[in-house]
């Protein structure tokens, strides 16, 4: 599966989006300046916020269609989230984390499971706590949390940004690695134009709302 294709109307106070695009490339990227737009329509595409009006397709599946009454709750929308600091589960363990979105999905132990810690390079991390994690360990996991939930898309809110340079370094080969070894669709929000090169994403541009070009 893949591709996406969203249209969608949203007034937030004094912000106005009003933004069309479609794009069919294994990784696709949000770019523009702050504020412009490029995490509301990530939220949009996962559930958590909802347009005024539009239609949200995400691989083969519509997602939301107001003029034929479609709203698919997050839960169903089979969508794994990454955010910026991970937002990993403090009172669990990093195993724990990991499981997580397949137990909410009633999934049981992902069969995957080995590989992506053995991809990751979690294995030795498992047993512990989050707050005992570097920043760039707490992002391997929060993006493995995300893959283990069997999703059929992943949304990457500028996974790498809230982290310093080395950290950020030691992330991207992983990104690189699961886009090339999982048929998992990626949207990535980021301003960083390097961050985008270096995974040869599909780019398209956020400008006050508006996809651009």
């Amino acid at each position: 599966m893949s591709g996406f294709a969203f249209q969608a109307r949203l007034g937030l106070g004094d912000f106005r989006l009003d933004a069309e695009f479609a794009a069919d490339a294994p990784v696709v990227a949000l770019v523009g300046p702050s504020g412009s737009g490029k995490t509301t329509i990530l939220r949009l595409m996962a559930g958590i916020l909802k347009p005024d009006a539009g239609r949200i397709v995400l691989g083969d599946r519509v997602v939301f269609d107001s003029a034929k009454g479609i709203d698919l709750p997050a839960r169903r929308r089979a969508v794994g989230l990454v955010f910026q600091d991970g937002l990993l589960f403090p009172h669990m363990s990093v195993r724990q984390n990991l499981l997580y979105g397949a137990w909410v999905r009633r999934k049981g132990r992902p069969a995957g499971f080995e590989r992506l810690v053995g991809l990751l390079e979690l294995a030795p991390l498992l047993d512990r706590a989050p707050h005992r994690l570097s920043g760039g360990e707490r992002q391997r996991v929060a993006i493995g949390r995300a893959l283990l939930s069997d999703p059929d898309v992943l949304l990457m809110d500028e996974p790498v940004t809230a982290i310093d340079q080395e950290k950020r370094a030691e992330i991207l080969p992983y990104l690189e690695t699961l886009t090339r070894e999982t048929a998992i669709p990626l949207l990535y929000v980021s301003h960083a134009r390097a961050e985008i090169e270096r995974l040869g994403a599909q780019i398209i541009h956020i400008e006050r709302g508006r996809a651009a070009a």
